[in-house]
């Protein structure tokens, strides 16, 4: 059966906009806020889609932001801003990483039952600013200060906290050992896969004149730790995780292909929408089943493709969600995406910028660039919270057989069925376990702070531990890649200050 043009979405127009603001006090550029870049994000998009569509778009939807909380919610900034009076305006609940995707099909979706013909999508962060200007008002060590761990610390410490797993990257290391060990890996060799697969990502970073670094990178020198690349939390340097210290704005126009001929945007220009699938992890990190895959991952992965009837052969391009290497390597085993191709289109989180939950508005940009030079398909996989929320969709330079909108793109319902049982949680567990994942965080000078261990006590039961920085032998045993870790037995013992701590058994 054929489409009804009216009902049937296109991407025509995409924006991004970096601002790099050298000073925010110094009374030449005080930097963009969030809702400025938002803003300049739409007027490009409007642009590269021929122009007059802000001021009739119908739908308006923003990825929530954390830079400046205190200007949220900023839709009506931004419709104003736009001359926008949009029938429907919305933020994301959360600043997570698959937002822009939940999103573009949102968007898709009311194209397709008729409620609308024209709809915006947009984020941005500016952290960069905020940090600026914090450091001018307060001159302080607290505004050095990570962000992201900052906006993570404002919450009421809890037990996982106190072994200190606050940011994500005290979390995505864990499934990155736990991989590793599945994976039948040593240490050198998942470091040579990250290498990799990150160095392609600094090569298409430095191709694009959108992304935030245009230096390439070898592999060696992104998983080497150095005074210039320290290292973060085992096994990641300061190379392999998100560069959040950006002011980065995307944003993309989505209309019916009928009001996209109507307006006359050439049919070139035109980038159809496939089918989505999303799936979510609990919120509750230590509530997972495992850390060596992810079950809500692999479904909307899996139901993207079969979805739309595609393989990954049949990809171009494709945006493997990057904030930390543990995700972009779980999600090609599952689409068997090769090594030797790029995982973006944009240049991963740390090369193109990590604008916190924006990112993929970057990558839907990128790979409606790329599709109309090349043509084909690209597929764009989103990932958010603590590997938590996942979403996928195909998007094409050619319409696609059978794809009608709306559609429903939530299989919660196929995780659960797949996802094992989860360990219960004993806290205050002493007594002799084995090493489930672990991580090692380190200072900013390099060295280590302590480590944390996610075990399995003896009954099934998940537990944390601590290693202090003093147990030097535990903790090489834990980073020298000597041996595998993960599996090795252990006894957990109070420490007698809140915590327990862990200590390899002889």
């Amino acid at each position: 059966m054929k489409s009804n043009p009216e009902n049937t979405p296109v991407i025509v127009g995409v924006g991004q906009i970096n601002d790099r603001p050298e000073s925010a006090a110094d009374g030449q550029h005080r930097g963009m806020h969030s809702g400025e870049l938002m803003v300049a994000a739409l007027r490009r998009a409007e642009e590269d889609a021929g122009g007059e569509w802000l001021a009739d778009c119908q739908s308006l939807a923003l990825v929530d932001q954390i830079s400046f909380r205190q200007l949220n919610p900023l839709v009506d900034f931004v419709a104003d801003a736009c001359g926008m009076k949009p029938a429907v305006a919305y933020q994301s609940k959360g600043p997570n990483g698959d937002s822009p995707v939940l999103l573009l099909n949102e968007a898709a979706n009311r194209i397709g039952s008729g409620e609308i013909s024209i709809a915006a999508v947009t984020g941005g962060e500016a952290l960069r600013t905020a940090m600026q200007m914090a450091r001018a008002a307060a001159a302080d060590k607290a505004a050095e200060t990570n962000a992201v761990r900052a906006v993570s610390s404002r919450k009421t410490p809890g037990y996982r906290q106190t072994y200190g797993l606050s940011a994500p990257v005290d979390f995505y290391p864990l499934y990155e050992n736990a991989g590793r060990a599945a994976y039948g890996q040593s240490l050198a060799e998942a470091q040579a896969e990250s290498g990799a697969i990150w160095s392609l990502f600094s090569e298409t970073a430095n191709a694009n004149p959108n992304a935030w670094i245009h230096q390439p990178r070898s592999a060696a020198e992104i998983i080497e730790p150095t005074a210039d690349n320290r290292p973060i939390a085992h096994p990641y340097t300061k190379l392999m995780v998100a560069n959040s210290s950006v002011n980065q704005g995307a944003g993309f126009i989505v209309a019916s292909i009928a009001e996209a001929r109507r307006r006359g945007v050439p049919e070139d220009r035109l980038i159809h929408i496939g089918y989505g699938a999303a799936a979510h992890e609990s919120d509750d990190f230590l509530a997972r089943d495992r850390y060596d895959r992810s079950p809500s991952m692999e479904v909307s992965l899996r139901k993207a493709l079969e979805l739309n009837h595609l393989t990954a052969a049949d990809f171009g391009h494709v945006e493997l969600y990057s904030c930390f290497p543990c995700v972009p390597k779980m999600a090609r085993r599952i689409v068997d995406w090769p090594l030797n191709k790029p995982a973006s289109v944009f240049g991963g989180l740390t090369f193109g910028g990590g604008p916190i939950g924006n990112y993929m508005s970057h990558a839907v940009a990128s790979m409606v660039d790329a599709l109309r030079e090349t043509g084909g398909k690209g597929l764009l996989f989103a990932n958010g919270g603590y590997a938590t929320h996942n979403h996928t969709i195909v998007l094409s330079a050619d319409q696609m057989d059978g794809i009608s909108f709306p559609q429903n793109f939530d299989f919660q319902a196929e995780a659960d069925a797949a996802r094992g049982p989860v360990p219960e949680l004993e806290k205050d567990y002493c007594g002799p376990a084995t090493i489930e994942t672990y991580t090692v965080i380190y200072a900013r000078d390099g060295s280590p702070k302590h480590g944390v261990i996610l075990a399995l006590t003896q009954g099934g039961n998940r537990t944390l531990a601590n290693v202090p920085s003093s147990d030097i032998a535990a903790i090489e045993i834990l980073v020298s890649g000597r041996q595998e870790p993960v599996g090795m037995a252990g006894q957990i013992s109070d420490s007698g200050e809140g915590i327990r701590n862990w200590s390899f058994t002889a």
